[in-house]
């Protein structure tokens, strides 16, 4: 199944895809939610009511134009829990400025998310920001909450994935010493289109992911070449600490970033970034 958050006349809806690839609200099917958040909480008994009214309304549904697609999270319950420097080639190319080349463990930090932009939203270019730099990453959305899982069992706690661009202030990271601020400008969270369930998605580490910079391919990668696989991360994180349902997990980008470039090359006014995961789809946005 694929969920969105979708925008008709000014209102917000949530909504999925049926078989002929239209867009249908949950309310016009008589199932009502008050946002994705709830959706993704109420999920394992709202899929068997939502399935039967998709069958029973397989000739309905919008087309594209008659709405604009939104975050699928417009507004995450809590920070966005990041895994950094998750795949070999990224470590390499970024040793000049963080040398994680010998790291034993997982990286672990979050991202502040008041708002979370939209696929095709703009980002921001912040006067103070001088290294605005670009990160496709593989989002991982919880539909049940966690603690002391094991590896084996964290696959049942997964709603679902989507795509986030873990936008990044290189000059902040650096000027802090930490990854806090410098990704968690408003503006800095691109993500969707949408969240493709577990079952549909299939092997969510045999996934192509890549990220255009004006039709530039800078990064190209698959999921499998993740350091620490999206089932380690969950149990991990859940020792000792609850992930809540409803938690994003980004789980860290592919070599191939501005940062990592020589000289690096950061993203400027006008710039267009798409971001891209077989599977899910992409995000196309503007630095502005």
């Amino acid at each position: 199944m694929r969920l969105y958050t979708i925008e008709v006349n000014d209102k917000v809806y949530e909504a999925v895809e049926n078989g002929n690839k239209k867009l249908v609200t949950l309310d016009s099917m008589g199932i009502h939610v008050n946002d994705m958040n709830e959706l993704i909480v109420c999920y394992d008994e709202l899929r068997d009511s939502i399935e039967k009214a998709l069958a029973a309304n397989e000739n309905a549904g919008m087309e594209a134009g008659e709405y604009h697609i939104k975050a699928p999270i417009p507004v995450p319950m809590q920070d966005v829990v990041c895994l950094g420097v998750n795949y070999h080639d990224h470590i390499k190319e970024t040793v000049d400025e963080l040398d994680f080349t010998k790291k034993k463990d997982a990286v672990y930090f979050s991202k502040r998310v008041n708002r979370a932009n939209d696929p095709d939203g703009n980002i921001p270019v912040y006067d103070f920001v001088d290294a605005l730099d670009y990160e496709v990453e593989l989002g991982v959305i919880l539909k049940k909450d966690a603690f002391n899982v094991t590896v084996e069992e964290a696959a049942d706690v997964i709603l679902g994935y989507t795509i986030i661009n873990d936008v990044s202030a290189r000059n902040l990271q650096f000027k802090h010493q930490q990854w806090y601020r410098g990704k968690s400008l408003d503006g800095y969270t691109p993500m969707g289109p949408c969240i493709v369930t577990k079952d549909e998605i299939g092997d969510a580490h045999d996934l192509e992911i890549c990220c255009y910079v004006n039709d530039e391919k800078r990064q190209e990668s698959n999921t499998k070449y993740m350091i620490t696989t999206v089932e380690e991360a969950i149990s991990e994180l859940s020792q000792g600490m609850t992930l809540k349902a409803g938690t994003i997990i980004a789980t860290g980008t592919p070599g191939g970033v501005g940062m990592g470039m020589k000289p690096p090359v950061y993203l400027k006014s006008g710039d267009v970034i798409r971001c891209e995961i077989k599977g899910i789809g992409s995000l196309v946005n503007r630095c502005m």
